[in-house]
């Protein structure tokens, strides 16, 4: 079976990461090298939201907010006085009856300008009410092209609902295999099992590797195109046009909350992403081919293999993913090698700045 993921080393595709990092210099000021807020935190559920802004942070975004339920604001700020808690998701206990879902999102919709990223799903609980006004939410952010990665409830929204993301090309899904099967299974991909990948068994790694890859990109594309992290053994991500495979190695505990360090890097990875287009600082790259939009399997494999050439956003949307993905296996790596069996999510917490350093490290141009 021929792969039909670029087989590009780990290596190339950390240094071309690395582009995409801004280097720590006096000339920026507060705010411009991130603002993530994470959707989510509600009765039942306050340590998610915390992991995933607390894993943000840790990276380096220069602001980590966490918009919650009310009942969860006092427990997550509790937890930690570096995030910024804002207890205005609106549920079935707080929301008055007689509230339109665009009036109680109206909250959240005024701080969008202010962000550059929202992470959608961590602890966001099944209430309906709050289903209702991250709906809105999702909508205004596609409107106003403010990117966002889903997760957990947030994807079994998406499930119900896949218009509220189909051909927007600035959104992130982080799928287990549960999560993966019922969004094929929604958007009427078939051939895909409850564990995720194709039906037909069998045969070495690499055709393993290629089917879950097909898998992947079948579902991308059912989607219009959004990128797709299939969390697993190995992690696939597609965009519809190729995949990538993730297979640094990780740990092997499966404690709960450690896909939520995965979102928290994946909000700061897009925030910089966003620094990297906006030209904040000199990359060293030289534009070729007219700033033309990879729209091919060749042409994002040239970009990601030319150290030389400016990224388009297919390219730096995939390596994000990607970025997300190889950090937090090596957190969990780090840390099972660390706590064995008793890992726990906050251990991976604790990894995030060094595993950044090993596998990616600091721009040349970073004064530290």
């Amino acid at each position: 079976m021929e792969p039909i993921h670029i087989a590009t080393p780990s290596s190339t595709l950390l240094a071309r990461v690395k582009k995409m990092v801004p280097p720590m210099l006096e000339k920026f000021h507060k705010g411009q090298l991130g603002r993530v807020a994470v959707i989510g935190g509600s009765a039942d559920y306050t340590g998610a939201p915390y992991f995933s802004a607390m894993a943000s942070a840790r990276l380096g975004c220069d602001m980590s907010h966490v918009i919650c339920e009310k009942s969860a604001a006092p427990v997550i700020k509790a937890y930690s006085p570096n995030l910024m808690v804002h207890p205005i998701l609106a549920s079935s206990v707080t929301a008055p009856s007689d509230s339109s879902p665009a009036t109680l999102a109206s909250p959240i919709l005024e701080m969008l300008p202010r962000l550059h990223v929202l992470v959608i799903g961590p602890g966001l609980g099944r209430d309906g009410v709050t289903q209702t006004v991250v709906e809105e939410v999702m909508k205004e952010a596609r409107n106003r092209s403010v990117p966002f990665v889903l997760d957990a409830d947030g994807l079994l929204l998406v499930s119900q609902k896949p218009e509220l993301v189909k051909g927007y090309k600035g959104c992130i899904l982080t799928p287990n295999v549960v999560e993966f099967a019922r969004l094929a299974k929604a958007l009427g991909v078939q051939g895909v099992d409850s564990s995720g990948i194709q039906k037909e068994k069998g045969g070495s790694e690499d055709e393993q590797t290629s089917r879950a890859s097909e898998a992947c990109e079948r579902l991308a594309r059912a989607l219009g195109g959004v990128t797709i992290i299939q969390k697993g053994q190995k992690d696939v991500i597609s965009n519809g046009i190729t995949s990538i495979v993730s297979d640094i190695r990780g740990g092997l505990k499966r404690s709960g909350g450690q896909g939520d360090t995965l979102t928290g890097t994946l909000g700061t990875f897009l925030a910089w992403r966003a620094a990297y287009h906006d030209e904040l600082w000199e990359t060293g790259e030289k534009e070729k081919g007219g700033g033309k939009v990879a729209a091919s399997k060749e042409e994002i494999r040239a970009e990601l293999e030319d150290s030389t050439r400016r990224m388009s956003p297919t390219t730096t949307l995939l390596l994000a993913a990607y970025a997300g993905s190889a950090l937090t296996r090596d957190c969990s790596r780090r840390a099972f090698e660390a706590k064995g069996r008793s890992l726990q999510a906050s251990d991976l917490t604790d990894e995030v700045h060094d595993a950044f350093l090993e596998l990616i490290g600091e721009p040349e141009q970073s004064k530290l």
